[in-house]
């Protein structure tokens, strides 16, 4: 048995035993409106509302079968050296533009580039691929909206989708300039590493991701389909240049170190760092838990870099 106890610090825990009073671990055996509601609830008692120099405006991606809501964040004078299209978590059930404002706004602020936040449609009402399609959209649409350099960037399914995006956009004439992947579920090996030493992790636990991947799915097997699981590809060449920071107690972890594996190997540019003593969430955190905030800095570090080209790994 993991001792979390010794991992984990008294701050953490304080945040961990705040998000259970919102949000407790037994959400998932609730309907999907209910885990909706306790979930977004959750997200309004974090949130540390926006810089007062960003400012936010919410529109659509028009596509010939349905609207893409989108939010775009920006500051009086934004950095030209890219645009982030960002891609928020929720297990692919839950979350949107209003889950993650708090958040992308910071990340508006402190890189200085314009931030577009995607709300993908969502399972179960919308089984994938609806969500990687929607992703996949405000790519096509970024790439014909702006000039400047595209950088991805998502946290938990999020995350998941920002990859899919990479590897299905690496012919495309305007391809990321660079991806970074917070605490991703990537579709890797779950008799093996995190999967197994923390499979009963705080705020989040593999009976979890299991509920998750079935509601993403509608329990269709879809093994090797690496727009579900970009592990699953076969071909790590040609990857843009891949920051990817994951949670020590959390079972995805592993599939960040797997990743940048597979990526290195290929010849490309991957860099993983495994936040010691952290939970998977934990950028709600980042105003209350010291380890949160400084993983928060680094995040802020790896988009500006990336952005601008610059690999400082």
């Amino acid at each position: 048995m993991t001792d979390y106890k010794k991992l984990i610090d008294a701050e953490t825990w304080a945040f961990i035993e705040r998000t259970n009073s919102y949000y407790p671990p037994d959400t998932i055996d609730t309907s999907i409106d209910q885990q909706r509601d306790i979930y977004d609830r959750m997200c309004r008692e974090f949130s540390a509302g926006r810089p007062d120099n960003v400012t936010a405006e919410t529109t659509v991606i028009a596509t010939p079968s349905h609207p893409i809501p989108i939010r775009i964040y920006r500051t009086p004078a934004p950095e030209a050296a890219a645009m982030v299209l960002y891609f928020h978590g929720g297990g692919f059930i839950l979350g949107g533009l209003d889950s993650h404002d708090d958040l992308c706004a910071e990340l508006c602020s402190r890189t200085g580039y314009e931030l577009v936040s995607v709300d993908y449609r969502l399972a179960p009402e919308h089984l994938h691929p609806a969500g990687f399609d929607d992703a996949i959209s405000a790519f096509e649409w970024a790439a014909t909206t702006y000039k400047r350099p595209i950088l991805l960037c998502g946290d938990s399914a999020g995350g998941n989708l920002a990859a899919a995006v990479s590897h299905a956009t690496r012919g495309h004439a305007r391809r990321p300039v660079g991806q970074v992947l917070i605490y991703p579920g990537l579709g890797g090996d779950r008799s093996q590493g995190s999967y197994v030493t923390h499979a009963e992790a705080p705020m989040l636990t593999v009976r979890d991701l299991d509920f998750y991947t079935n509601t993403r799915t509608g329990g269709e097997d879809r093994t090797g389909d690496l727009t579900l699981s970009p592990l699953a590809d076969a071909d790590f060449a040609n990857l843009p240049p891949t920051v990817v920071i994951t949670a020590q107690c959390d079972p995805l972890s592993s599939d960040g170190e797997a990743y940048r594996d597979r990526v290195v190997a290929a010849d490309g540019h991957a860099y993983w760092l495994e936040e010691p003593g952290l939970v998977h969430g934990y950028l709600r955190a980042r105003h209350m838990v010291g380890r949160a905030r400084s993983s928060f800095t680094r995040i802020v570090d790896a988009v500006s870099a990336l952005g601008r080209g610059e690999w400082i790994w």
